[in-house]
């Protein structure tokens, strides 16, 4: 199989697997065989790509031209590959972990449940491997319309409430930001193609630019920018494995990888550097990054606590792109798969709490660590790289944040950096510390750790957390590719 025929079929595979997990949906059993054999056979699929990236084979396909310059076409580089990699890989870990849930807790639609995960995937994969800003656009809006029935899923007012809230903040701030910034890209460049070094320098002043950066900044509000991040906190009335998609497999990472990918390839980092208040980008995102840390602090419930801290985890990756210094430009990337990491681990756990007490609230888990000893140090694994200590992954994306912090002289970017690591610890230290130090309340439920599918998919993707402290090495060499002709 050449790597061509890969990459479409990373596109095909997931759109296949929505359809034969309709048509088995009265065989639970063979409906999430099929959903398992999809995933890894994604995640195999995605492998076979960066095996042909690093052989240096020629990848790219164009499906058919919709205008001049413009078509529906795919191609693929090092910050594509590691969305990809992430998002397919993640969803293996996912699905076992799903399947526990949603069982464990009797969850109706089942079918149209991991229907719609495996159509996400599709627009996941779709906007990886994108080789221009309107196939990225077309995808971008099959992630927002497949996930809208995972975040209702419930089907009760507040998840129809919440629904609401996410679907209308995505789909307008795409319309009215998003689409016309591709459209002015196109006027200005006669192109739409992502290229090393962008496509914009000597196409459009530098003046106008800064307004069109901040169209895409707000345009890809699943980057939850502030203040278009409101959709996120409104989405966590969904089951944890849809959280879990959200925030660490799919949909955020989509957001950041746009922006990312923005940065580096539509304006190119030596343009971007020459317009005028560009570093606008950098306090909205380093103000977001304090801002959604202050309200995490004062949250009681525990998935709201993790939105908030997503937001913030976002807007590292954001800031860290618009810093526009090769080192940051590298931390960006590696906190794509860090924040991955560690989210997950905490999502998992908060909906491990979840099936096995009914626990939802920061107060009621005074004692927990003894009762769930595997769940709660894997939350402490994935805390603790949310803060940036060693040895995890956030560490890592951290330790590339301050060093390309350093290297373009912005000190706001290091105040911000300082800040936020202590108000992280200030939030989730208190929680570990009541987990395993603080007594238990004796009047509460008997319980122990969750379905053993959910306590294997959450220790895995701690041990990968921490992994990556030690293993980054490959990674770390991939996404240096991308600054390689950076000043």
């Amino acid at each position: 199989m050449t790597a061509n025929t890969a990459l479409i079929l990373t596109l095909l595979t997931p759109l296949l697997g929505s359809v034969l997990i309709g048509l088995t949906g009265r065989w639970p059993n063979l409906r999430e065989t099929i959903t398992m054999v999809t995933a890894v056979s994604l995640f195999a699929l995605v492998i076979r790509v960066l095996i042909g990236l690093n052989a240096g084979e020629e990848i790219g396909i164009e499906l058919f031209t919709v205008m001049a310059g413009v078509g529906i076409a795919f191609n693929t580089e090092p910050l594509s590959i590691l969305f990809a990699m992430i998002a397919s890989g993640l969803w293996v870990v996912t699905s076992v972990y799903a399947f526990g849930y949603m069982r464990g807790t009797n969850e109706k639609n089942q079918t149209r449940f991991y229907v719609c995960f495996a159509i996400a995937l599709f627009g996941a994969m779709g906007v990886a491997f994108s080789a221009n800003l309107l196939t990225l656009f077309i995808f971008y809006e099959v992630l927002t319309i497949s996930t809208y029935p995972l975040v209702t899923h419930k089907g009760d007012a507040k998840a129809k409430a919440g629904g609401r809230t996410y679907l209308g903040i995505l789909m307008t701030t795409s319309i009215v930001f998003l689409l016309p910034a591709i459209i002015w890209v196109y006027a200005a460049a006669g192109t739409l193609d992502f290229m090393p070094g962008g496509i914009l320098e000597g196409n459009l002043a530098a003046g106008s630019a800064t307004l069109l950066l901040m169209l895409f900044l707000f345009g890809v509000a699943k980057a939850a920018v502030m203040p278009v991040h409101r959709w996120l906190p409104a989405a966590m009335v969904a089951p944890t494995p849809v959280s879990a998609l959200l925030h660490a497999v799919a949909v955020v990472k989509a957001g950041v990888f746009t922006l990312t990918k923005v940065v580096i390839y539509t304006f190119g980092t030596d343009y971007l550097a020459q317009v005028p208040f560009q570093e606008i980008a950098v306090y909205l995102a380093g103000f977001t990054v304090v801002a959604a840390s202050c309200i995490a602090l004062r949250q009681t419930n525990i998935k709201r606590l993790l939105a908030y801290s997503t937001i913030g985890q976002l807007s590292y990756i954001v800031m860290a792109a618009m810093v526009l210094a090769p080192l940051s430009e590298i931390g960006a990337a590696l906190h794509i798969a860090a924040h991955a990491f560690g989210k997950i681990t905490l999502f998992f756990t908060a909906g491990a709490i979840y099936v096995a007490s009914k626990k939802t609230e920061i107060t009621q888990l005074n004692g927990i660590g003894w009762r769930m000893p595997f769940t709660m140090t894997a939350f402490a694994v994935g805390a603790l790289s949310m803060i940036g200590v060693p040895p995890t992954a956030g560490f890592v994306s951290k330790w590339f944040f301050i060093a390309g912090a350093m290297q373009a002289d912005n000190y706001f970017v290091l105040a911000v950096l300082i800040v936020s690591t202590a108000l992280n610890a200030a939030y989730f230290l208190p929680i570990i510390y009541k987990a395993f130090f603080k007594a238990e309340d004796v009047t509460l439920k008997d319980h122990k750790e969750a379905p053993v599918t959910m306590v294997a998919a959450l220790c895995l993707t701690a041990t990968l957390t921490l992994l990556f402290f030690f293993l980054n090495g490959p990674v770390l060499e991939l996404e240096s590719q991308i600054v390689g002709g950076m000043r």
